[in-house]
């Protein structure tokens, strides 16, 4: 372990192979797991549970307090996957009474200047580009994608495979498989490109896509849209989806415009 001119907690668990370059600062009650580089001017704070092989750049802040005034001091945690990337100058704080934990999955790369509030749920392999925030109580499932700027309001669910243009305004749940873009947030298609790489094979594709295509296409009722779905297809992606809307207590963005 490297540490020289590092502020580090004696009580801190650091793992084996760990870097911890001049002027960071390790609290107490934080655990790093094997191979991960922790850059200059880190500031990792209690609470943080870091996995392994991470990077974490210059500026960044792990483990704060959250900016939640309900909050009283209560004993919660931030927990980051292995092999993550955290770049320059990204906030993580920590959870609250109502989740007690804030998480970033596995193999996800956070860019500059992104944010994730108190009791984020963020999955694996996503993606939050430069300056990306999210506000408090926000599921990202896997392999989610917000380009730069992307803003997302509290408590909202952003599905699987899901794509958002940037600089969109998130006020209501994405779905999985989706394109997301203009103001409102509206489908303006699905994520083809993305389940292509992600290895998905082409019938699977059609089918996501003639599905959304019942939901905001054919009909101009969402829940008519739903009971076709159910009516003509039943494999797993659609079942996906339908589980989605139908859970979606803060409702879904619009359909094509």
């Amino acid at each position: 372990m490297s540490e020289l001119r590092a502020n580090i907690h004696p009580k801190a668990k650091i793992g084996e192979g760990v870097t911890i370059e001049p002027f960071s600062t390790i609290y107490g009650d934080v655990e790093i797991g094997d191979g991960t580089w922790i850059g200059p001017n880190v500031t990792i704070m209690d609470g943080a549970r870091i996995g392994k092989n991470c990077k974490i750049f210059p500026g960044a802040v792990i483990s704060a307090i959250p900016q939640d005034l309900k909050y009283a001091g209560e004993e919660t945690h931030t927990i980051i996957g292995d092999n993550a990337t955290i770049r320059e100058c990204v906030t993580i704080n920590k959870g609250t009474s109502d989740a007690w934990k804030t998480e970033v999955g596995a193999n996800c790369l956070l860019m500059a200047y992104v944010h994730v509030a108190h009791d984020c749920k963020v999955g694996n392999n996503v993606i939050l580009a430069n300056c990306v925030n999210l506000a408090g109580h926000i599921t990202i499932e896997d392999h989610a994608i917000l380009e730069g700027m992307v803003a997302v309001q509290q408590f909202l669910r952003i599905g699987q495979h899901a794509f958002i243009a940037g600089g969109s305004l998130v006020r209501k749940n994405v779905p999985p498989y989706v394109r997301a873009a203009r103001e409102p947030l509206s489908y303006v298609g699905i994520n083809a490109v993305g389940l292509k790489r992600r290895g998905f094979a082409e019938d699977s594709i059609k089918e996501i896509e003639a599905v959304y295509r019942q939901i905001f296409v054919l009909n101009n009722v969402v829940s008519k849209g739903l009971e076709a779905v159910k009516g003509e297809f039943e494999s797993i992606y659609s079942k996906e989806i339908v589980e989605f809307f139908e859970s979606s207590e803060n409702g879904v963005m619009r359909g094509a415009v």
